[in-house]
């Protein structure tokens, strides 16, 4: 198993996030790859990213931001998911500035060329569950989704769509291409800013 995981950042990555892929459980019998992209254009360098993964003939991606920790146990478990035939899988995460909301989209897609979206601030908890799309903050996907995109003609996988950022720009193109994404409430990742926000942090934010 060929498992590439890409991380998109500036010139600096916060400690937490060294600290996590520094913790992260590999599995032995893998062949595991950090690749980085150095960039301003976060899309650019996502693209790019991408591309590095299919030359290389990668099984899976895992997408991981600079500003981000998450559990040991994360790739492990993202690897189950594909293995268990699921295309998409992001963990559980939340925005990194008041409001604090889960970076998740019940719904989300284009209707006459104009963008739409709801949020998804009641996520069922600690479950497994498909969503409309998700920041790419913690995420992992099989490599196939690559080719499977680019051969419905959807050229650069990541580049602004509809008024989308990147990342919500890739879903909608996954989507339309046929491809579902789900969210793993269990994978319970934090979000570096000035304090490190999380689940707990959001459920305080709700009882205000």
């Amino acid at each position: 198993m060929k498992i590439l995981i890409a991380v998109p950042c500036m010139d600096q990555v916060a400690a937490p996030f060294a600290a996590s892929l520094g913790m992260l459980e590999k599995d032995e019998k893998d062949q595991t790859v950090i690749a980085m992209q150095i960039g301003s254009l976060v899309y650019d360098s996502r693209n790019n990213l991408a591309k590095q993964a299919v030359n290389w003939d990668a099984d899976y991606v895992m997408w991981l931001d600079s500003d981000m920790s998450f559990p040991p146990d994360t790739l492990k478990r993202m690897v189950r998911h594909m293995e268990n035939g699921l295309d998409i899988v992001t963990g559980l995460y939340f925005r990194r500035r008041s409001p604090f909301a889960p970076v998740l989209f019940k719904d989300l897609g284009v209707t006459d060329g104009k963008g739409h979206w709801e949020g998804y601030d009641d996520y069922p908890k600690d479950s497994l569950f498909e969503i409309g799309g998700c920041g790419f903050g913690c995420v992992m996907h099989k490599a196939n989704v690559l080719a499977g995109m680019v051969l419905n003609g959807r050229g650069n996988w990541f580049s602004p769509y509809a008024g989308f950022g990147e990342d919500l720009s890739f879903c909608i193109r996954a989507k339309e291409s046929g491809y579902s994404i789900w969210c793993d409430s269990t994978i319970k990742c934090g979000h570096v800013g000035q304090i490190v926000v999380d689940e707990n942090i959001y459920e305080t934010q709700l009882k205000g």
